[in-house]
């Protein structure tokens, strides 16, 4: 952990604005928080629990009077580095601001803090037939707020969009204490879009403490396919004669060889078969004489390239078991390696068979496992090269593949990150897809809010004074030996 001459009156200041019960500063308590959902690591100095948007802004200034790095966080979750103290500093979680302050019904909309946890609000909203729509597949465990950070996607995005497209407000404390609406209860606002702008800004221009999101409506009928193939490329043409078919999905989900061998060994339900090459998970809904229609199409459309069965499920709880696999997908991993790391690239759908096995000619030669599950509707990628951290030499091996496996996506017209962020993870990579005068323009953005290099440092943007270490790669030098400020 970084040391801080003012810990101790950090720490003792902290405590004033919100308690001593709040407030964590040994060693082997904020330890807990060195890591989010990444594999890069980096304690904080101190870690502190807020339950008011009046305390957030308070800690904000105090980190500024000491002159010290600010890290929102939400419930750790986060795969890119995000979260991750890589210089130490005032870590702000917002876990305890998990109230939903309002359910609006009739204007299709709720009030919640950023600690509320992305699956609460939908079970919360369920009685009046309405729910949110973005679906991590950590969804039994992220927060609103750390979605709104990263712009998350999910399973069922395909159709109605990722966390932006449900976000019509946003109360901010920006990086100089400042409180500040942004967005407001009309979808269309005048002036410029800030509330877009802010969504997917990492955490380095503000913390979110409370999100207004659109709600909606339950659709009439859910028909939920299993498609099993023999192998990936039939499962990609599937993707593409689905898509090229004029039917869009509410879920197309790909599952390969790798992660159903992993989930019929973890998750009761899951009833995949596990010698099979590849499964799509497909899902209808809408209104029922729709949903049957498209359901027919789309089983005439993956019946055309020869799968090997089809599933089809219309009731809940055999729904429920279809999904079960998806949704246990990650955790299985752990079934086949101690350590996995996952990306997050996006590619052109067409270009999915290509792209699958070019990844998995990186990970043969570096002596890597792959295991992919992904949002094949929209060509968003995860591979996760399967590890292990205590073998030496190997964390080293899977970023340098990672980083192949990034330059692929880029090099067949994709990019770097569908929802997961860029982070602490793929700073570096940004010069791939953006020129410096682009990132120069997104510079000056952060400055329009009052961002400094103490807010979030060493995330999204390749510069900041101190994280040269952090930049020969991100991920390398946070798994390292700690910095020191």
């Amino acid at each position: 952990m970084p040391k801080l001459a003012h810990a101790n009156a950090l720490a003792h200041e902290s405590a004033a604005i919100v308690g001593e019960a709040a407030v964590l500063s040994k060693p082997e308590d904020v330890l807990v928080f060195e890591a989010d959902g990444s594999i890069g690591k980096g304690a904080p100095n101190v870690v502190v629990f807020p339950k008011t948007t009046e305390q957030v802004a308070a800690l904000v200034k105090l980190a500024n009077a000491h002159r010290v790095p600010v890290l929102p966080r939400g419930a750790g979750t986060g795969l890119s580095g995000g979260a991750v103290a890589v210089k130490g500093g005032l870590l702000i979680s917002l876990t305890r601001m998990n109230k939903i302050l309002e359910i609006d019904p009739v204007g299709r909309t709720a009030l919640v803090e950023p600690g509320v946890v992305n699956l609460h609000l939908s079970q919360q909203t369920a009685k009046h037939g309405l729910h949110y729509v973005p679906d991590p597949s950590s969804q039994r465990t992220c927060t609103i707020g750390g979605n709104v950070a990263e712009n998350s996607g999910g399973p069922h995005c395909l159709a109605y969009g990722v966390t932006t497209n449900h976000i019509l407000g946003l109360e901010v404390v920006l990086p100089n204490g400042e409180v500040v609406w942004l967005g407001g209860q009309t979808q269309d606002r005048l002036g410029y879009d800030l509330t877009g702008l802010f969504v997917g800004s990492e955490g380095t221009m503000g913390i979110a403490t409370k999100i207004l999101v659109r709600l909606m409506k339950d659709p009439e009928a859910v028909r939920t396919l299993l498609a099993i193939f023999d192998d990936v490329n039939q499962a990609s043409l599937a993707v593409s004669a689905i898509i090229g078919g004029g039917i869009i999905p509410a879920a197309l989900e790909m599952i390969d060889k790798v992660t159903m061998s992993a989930v019929s060994q973890a998750v009761d339900g899951a009833d995949y078969p596990p010698d099979a090459g590849a499964v799509l998970l497909i899902e209808v809904d809408g209104l029922r004489e729709s949903v049957e229609a498209e359901a027919r199409a789309v089983e005439e459309l993956c019946k055309g390239l020869g799968p090997r069965e089809i599933r089809s499920a219309e009731k809940p709880e055999d729904r429920e078991r279809l999904w079960a696999g998806r949704k246990g997908a990650l955790g299985a991993l752990g079934r086949l390696a101690p350590n996995y790391y996952i990306l997050d690239g996006v590619v052109p759908r067409s270009k999915l068979p290509e792209v699958l096995r070019r990844v998995l000619e990186i990970c043969e030669r570096y002596n890597f496992r792959v295991a992919n599950v992904f949002h094949a509707g929209d060509g968003n990628l995860h591979p996760n090269v399967l590890f292990d951290e205590r073998v030496a030499g190997e964390s080293e091996r899977v970023l340098k593949a990672g980083e192949e496996i990034m330059q692929v996506c880029v090099a067949v017209g994709g990019t770097i990150t569908g929802e997961h962020g860029v982070g602490l993870e793929k700073k570096d990579f940004m010069p791939l897809i953006f020129s410096a005068d682009d990132m120069a323009a997104m510079e000056k953005v952060k400055a329009a809010f009052f961002t400094t290099e103490n807010f979030n440092p060493c995330k999204v943007l390749p510069t900041g004074r101190g994280c040269g270490e952090a930049s020969r790669h991100p991920m390398r030098a946070a798994m390292g030996p700690d910095a020191v400020l």
